[in-house]
């Protein structure tokens, strides 16, 4: 029978692909397949693929991994500001070079939000959100002016202007349907593909959809499928309610080390058993939001009736959440207590989670309240150093930020309880933390002042300094007055802590060395002691007016209070569209054009140098190592977004092209000029490249073999001038964090042709398969240290047949090894060989064009 059945859907005929139908003349049981599976079900029988459809059901519905190669198609795409401008520039460098400029347009809806401009310049003092936009505004009103351009020149593209909110939570609260109206009158499950990792925070909604790369999100623009390997979807089991007094973030946290420890890496994860029903919509989307940090692809709550009330909750109508109700129903899509068979299942308690924070500087260090003092000792040894009244293990930033915690709305209400009970006993926070609130969406801040805890907040400091990721993404802008200094002249080891999902070492600031993760809550807390030498389970925050010791529990917000406190002012006109978001934006110019007019004397936006790229062909011949590197390299490592120091190669170029050091901006604000971002490149001051020893690098490498120690961009000018091809040698979850084809792009640059590493984060990977560059597996179990490896060896890598046999053989010095190409689908291989995601879709343009 045909996949495609006729139903009535709200009053109107809709074409709806019927699973139950499919799964019975297919002999397969719908009810054993996971949500996940039958998603990509309908992904499969929507673009009219029934043979695949019919083996993905068989297989999955026998708990059996999929094993299979999909094409898949998302209802839409979600970029942020960092990644969405530079996918944008691509597109526009496209657009020069085709006969038809208008051609060149999304084919699928795309929504670009802009949150990741803002930056913490002032805060704690009642005027930081306007000072903060100001500034935004005034720094970035050429990106602005080009983003205003794209919006008008390719069709299908929507901005949602600076100062709206984060875009996981804008997505959750706004942009998500959970099922998409599709051509004509199809209906079916809102899907999508977003350019930043945490894109699964919306799966706990029951929309699948995962972090790319913005090289990957431009080929589903231009209307490629995603080619997709599906993984084995595993079943995490919930068992268990939480205690009380524990936190939405004490769950994820434990949740992260857990699955770390289980190896999800890169797999499907589904969330199942007796307790998801115990979980809030927004619990489940935090929960969801930290995949990436646990490893998983995606991590799926399926559509129940919390779905459907989180629906209402915010603001959908009712006739749009009943065919939300409809439709998972009838393609049973709703989850009905009925548990689907997984290959694996991995057995989670809630009621064994307490609280805790994670650090100091990986979000899977999960730690207890009391063990806090001792991981700061590990950090740095020996008693503290005190430099112009800071000290060693101060606390120097506390932010409530991200996405992850400010889109719950019950975790920003016990911040704001926890913040009126320590007002009203005299507690205050030292000055010099720098404290700092950027709710992940304006209806945070009208559901706390309605509360009457917005202004509790502001008395400890944590006044709202803007809506985007701020201080979460390195946007942290300066410490207070006279601690940086202090930091810098002494050598301080000193901390932050914030409600994000990231706290890798530099990342929130580079004078930072210890970050810690905690719920939005203890973030107050945290910022009232000072610092993270303290037992918060034992030792007092402070002390009140009285002298008496005031401890966390006098403190912590009771679950009734909050939940009546949710229940009052969490309603749904807090999320109605607020006009003030638009303050400006409707004022940036809008040129109108095809093409865009490029300005040969930007420092923002520049075309691409790696547009016309060449194929792959050959051997790599006379190869040298770049850098070294061991274990959780990030992509923070290898291309940075927070400050530009001016003394750095991206610096010195600002400064010969006129920019003022005041207005250097950021890295991430900078993506759309490949000359700052490759001089970037490998520049965070905490890599460690072990060509030059093993602590801090500095941004800097050996040139060999003349042994010259240089910044890492100048090395590879040089290596460039010889004509020398370069490799980067690395150890375990090599990529791991954001999801920014920058970390891909600038290397490329550089002139690394491959990577040889132990393992690859997910999406990375990806990311350097479309810029061309190899991923190598090395052997298993052996580290390239462990074969016998210095980095300093000349290397041949004989790449003849890699595409047919996924094996290359190497040789360095006396060394030889074969090593396993990392490449998931033929799609990968033909854009890879074609020198790109960019040169790729060039000549599909072009033959289309010819035809």
């Amino acid at each position: 029978m045909s996949a495609l059945v006729r139903t009535r859907l709200a009053g109107r005929e809709a074409g709806v692909y019927g699973l139950p139908e499919f799964a019975g003349a297919s002999g397969f049981d719908l009810a054993a397949v996971p949500f996940t599976g039958r998603v990509l079900l309908e992904s499969l029988l929507r673009g009219g693929d029934t043979a695949a459809a019919a083996a993905l059901g068989k297989r999955l519905a026998a708990g059996e991994e999929p094993g299979l190669e999909m094409p898949f198609r998302p209802a839409r795409i979600l970029v942020q500001d960092y990644t969405g401008i530079p996918l944008l520039v691509d597109l526009a460098a496209l657009r020069d070079r085709v006969t038809e400029p208008a051609g060149v347009n999304p084919a699928l809806p795309v929504d670009v939000v802009v949150d990741h401009s803002v930056q913490t310049d002032f805060a704690g003092r009642p005027d930081a959100l306007a000072r903060n936009e100001a500034l935004e505004r005034e720094r970035n009103n050429e990106r602005y002016a080009f983003l205003k351009w794209a919006e008008g020149a390719f069709h299908g593209l929507r901005v949602i202007p600076p100062g709206s909110g984060i875009v996981h939570q804008v997505n959750l609260e706004r942009l998500a349907t959970v099922v998409a109206h599709g051509t004509g009158d199809v209906f079916h499950p809102d899907t999508v593909i977003g350019t930043d990792s945490h894109t699964t925070m919306v799966n706990g909604l029951g929309v699948l959809g995962w972090g790319v790369g913005g090289l990957e999100a431009e080929a589903l623009m231009l209307g490629l499928a995603q080619p997709v390997r599906i993984p084995a979807v595993v079943g995490v089991r919930l068992t268990g309610t939480p205690r009380p007094g524990v936190s939405p973030t004490d769950v994820v946290l434990a949740l992260t080390e857990r699955l770390r420890r289980e190896n999800v890496r890169g797999l499907m994860l589904e969330f199942t058993g007796p307790s998801v029903a115990a979980l809030s919509a927004p619990d489940r989307c935090t929960i969801a939001n930290m995949a990436p940090e646990y490893g998983a692809m995606s991590a799926f709550f399926p559509v129940d009736g919390e779905t459907l009330d989180y629906l209402r909750r915010t603001g959908r109508t009712e006739a749009d959440t009943d065919l939300v109700a409809e439709y998972c129903r009838r393609q049973r899509l709703l989850r009905d207590g009925q548990e689907p068979r997984f290959g694996r299942v991995i057995e989670f308690d809630l009621a064994g989670v307490g609280p805790n924070l994670a650090g100091p500087s990986r979000p899977d260090q999960r730690i207890s309240l009391a063990e806090l003092p001792g991981s700061f000792a590990a950090l740095h040894s020996g008693a503290p150093r005190t430099e112009a009244g800071v000290r060693d293990g101060d606390l120097v930033i506390a932010s409530i930020t991200s996405c992850t915690s400010t889109s719950n709305p019950r975790a920003m209400l016990a911040a704001g309880v926890l913040a009126r009970r320590a007002v009203a006993r005299g507690l205050s926070v030292p000055g010099h933390v720098k404290t700092s609130l950027a709710p992940g969406s304006r209806a945070v801040t009208r559901y706390l002042r309605a509360a009457g805890l917005l202004d509790d907040l502001e008395r400890l400091g944590f006044h709202v300094t803007g809506y985007g990721c701020m201080t979460c993404n390195g946007g942290s802008g300066p410490l207070n007055e006279g601690v940086g200094a202090a930091v810098e002249r002494a050598g301080l080891t000193v901390a932050a802590v914030l409600s994000g999902n990231r706290n890798f070492e530099a990342r929130v600031h580079a004078q930072v060395r210890a970050g810690y993760l905690a719920s939005p809550a203890l973030v107050v807390a945290l910022a009232l002691v000072g610092h993270v030498r303290a037992d918060l389970e034992r030792e007092p925050l402070g002390t009140d007016a009285d002298g008496k010791p005031v401890l966390l529990r006098d403190l912590w917000p009771d679950d009734e209070e909050l939940r009546r406190l949710e229940a009052e002012f969490v309603t749904p006109d807090v999320f109605a569209d607020d006009p003030a978001a638009r303050t400006g934006w409707d004022a940036v110019p809008a040129p109108r054009a095809d093409v865009f007019a490029w300005d040969p004397h930007s420092t923002y936006i520049r075309p691409p140098a790696y547009a016309d790229a060449g194929p792959r062909s050959g051997p790599l011949t006379g190869v040298r190592v770049l850098l070294a590197l061991g274990d959780d390299v990030s992509t923070d490592h290898i291309s940075p977004v927070g400050a530009i120091p001016p003394a750095s190669p991206a610096g010195r170029y600002l400064t010969e092209h006129g920019v003022p050091e005041r207005e250097f901006n950021s890295y991430g604000s900078r993506r759309g000029n490949h000359e700052v971002m490759a001089r970037g490149t490998f520049s965070n001051p905490r890599l460690r490249n072990r060509l030059v020893g093993d602590g801090d690098s500095g941004g800097t490498t050996l040139h060999l073999p003349t042994g010259e120690r240089l910044p890492v961009y100048e090395a590879a000018r040089r290596y460039a001038a010889e004509g020398t091809p370069l490799i980067v040698l690395a150890g375990r979850s090599y990529g791991m964090g954001s999801s920014r084809d920058w970390a891909a792009k600038g290397p490329w640059l550089l002139g690394v042709r491959a990577v040889l590493a132990e393992s690859f984060e997910r999406i990375h990977r990806a990311n350097l398969c479309a810029m061309g560059i190899l991923p190598l597996l090395l052997p298993e179990g052996r580290g390239w240290a462990d074969l016998g490896l210095t980095g300093h060896e000349e290397f041949r890598l004989a790449l003849e047949g890699v595409r047919e046999t996924g094996t290359a053989h190497i040789t360095a010095g006396g060394v030889s090894f074969t090593v396993r190409a990392d490449v998931q689908s033929a799609g990968e291989w033909d854009v890879l060989l074609a020198g790109g995601t960019l040169p790729y879709l060039l000549r599909r343009l072009r033959a289309k064009e010819a035809r």
